[in-house]
């Protein structure tokens, strides 16, 4: 069962965007705030990842979603927020390793590179799982520059 206290920025490009739209419908039970875009026309990733980041950032979001053709622009975006902590995830190995071990609060998703069923598993089992602490915890205090 859905936590309804999480809530979730969403945002991607043109690559991302159909997916954007599947994982929204599949996140009904959330509530979920959509940053864009909102057409298939192409667009410049950064201006949809930086509000996202600053959302998570700044507190207003639990968690993040970003998506785009490889991930890896979004997640660089991303990363540049002191705050953040973006995972690319192409498979849910990945997306669990990045919440227990990173406390990644931004999920980045591959659009062009995992199926539409994929992409809904990699979202579930970053949102149902739970950072671990302990040994971890100092690696990520690390982090911030």
């Amino acid at each position: 069962m859905p936590d309804h206290k999480i809530k979730i920025a969403i945002g991607s490009d043109h690559a991302g965007f159909e997916y954007k739209e599947i994982l929204k419908n599949f996140l009904q039970d959330y509530e979920v705030k959509d940053f864009g875009t909102h057409a298939l026309d192409s667009v410049d990733y950064p201006d949809f990842a930086h509000p996202v980041a600053s959302a998570v950032e700044n507190g207003a979001f639990t968690f993040g979603i970003l998506l785009c053709g490889s991930a890896n622009g979004v997640a660089i975006t991303a990363n540049k927020h002191q705050g953040i902590r973006a995972g690319l995830c192409w498979e849910n190995e990945v997306a669990a390793l990045v919440r227990k071990h990173n406390n990644a609060n931004v999920l980045c998703i591959p659009a062009r590179f995992v199926s539409e069923e994929l992409a809904k598993e990699i979202t579930t089992t970053f949102l149902n799982t739970e950072f671990e602490g302990g040994r971890h915890q100092n690696r990520v205090e690390k982090i911030s520059c």
